[in-house]
């Protein structure tokens, strides 16, 4: 079932970026949108992205590499928000990070990041960022560890399955088993500012497999929608709540 959400609010690093709520098509009442920058710093567009964290470690961060722009097309088409057409990727230290409100991590290894990188991924997310992070099979201690050092006194907690981010557009029953890896059930855990979810993690998941090109792991088409269903409705509650 896909639930259509028409009011609208913007998070505070939208406003601060570029203040602008764009009039869009008839399915949603209004598009929101992160800007893209071109080399001289002025706006290219107000299509929103999605900013790749390159992390260091060691870990495979750039894994997946068709799924974040799968995502950006299908969320397009499926909600009537402008996206580009690639991913963007970032560093946690670039000056620009506030125009990736949203981010994303993933891998299947090891995740290490610098005092300073954590300091402001920190003040991203408290400012209005969210960071969506997907465990591609081995990052579960590592991604653990790092949230710990980014928020030590916030807990890593389980997403109840009535959460907004399981129904803003589409009802689901939590996040998608897309491969089996461990034959664990999926999980999907967060952390909170208040009431807010500013860091949102799937476990024994894999949605980044799941939004691939369908010849990449050729997964069933029911499989790859579950994915792509969970992601959209991850990206649009990061940029409407």
């Amino acid at each position: 079932m896909i639930r259509r959400r028409y009011t609208v609010k913007i998070p505070t690093v939208f406003l601060l970026v570029f203040g602008v709520i764009i009039l869009a098509a008839p399915a949603l009442t209004y598009a929101v949108a992160a800007p893209a920058r071109v080399n001289n710093g002025t706006l290219d567009d107000i299509r929103i992205t999605i900013g790749r964290v390159k992390y260091g470690g060691g870990g495979d961060w750039y894994s997946d590499p068709t799924s974040l722009t799968n995502l950006l097309e299908e969320f397009q088409r499926r909600t009537d928000i402008l996206t580009r057409k690639n991913e963007k990727v970032v560093k946690l230290t670039d000056p620009d990070l506030h125009c990736y409100p949203f981010l994303y991590m993933t891998g299947h290894g090891n995740i290490h990041l610098t005092a300073e990188e954590l300091e402001k991924l920190g003040a991203h997310l408290l400012s209005g960022g969210f960071l969506y992070a997907d465990d591609n099979y081995g990052m579960d201690l590592s991604f653990r560890g790092m949230v710990k050092r980014l928020f030590p006194e916030r807990e890593l907690v389980e997403v109840s399955f009535d959460h907004p981010i399981y129904h803003c557009v589409y009802d689901l029953d939590g996040p998608p088993k897309i491969h089996e890896h461990d034959g664990k059930s999926p999980r999907g855990f967060g952390v909170f500012a208040e009431e807010r979810l500013i860091l949102f993690y799937t476990y024994e998941s894999d949605i980044g497999d799941g939004l691939e090109d369908a010849d990449v792991h050729n997964d069933p088409a029911g499989k790859r929608e579950m994915a792509i269903r969970m992601a959209v409705n991850i990206l649009y509650y990061a940029i409407t709540y």
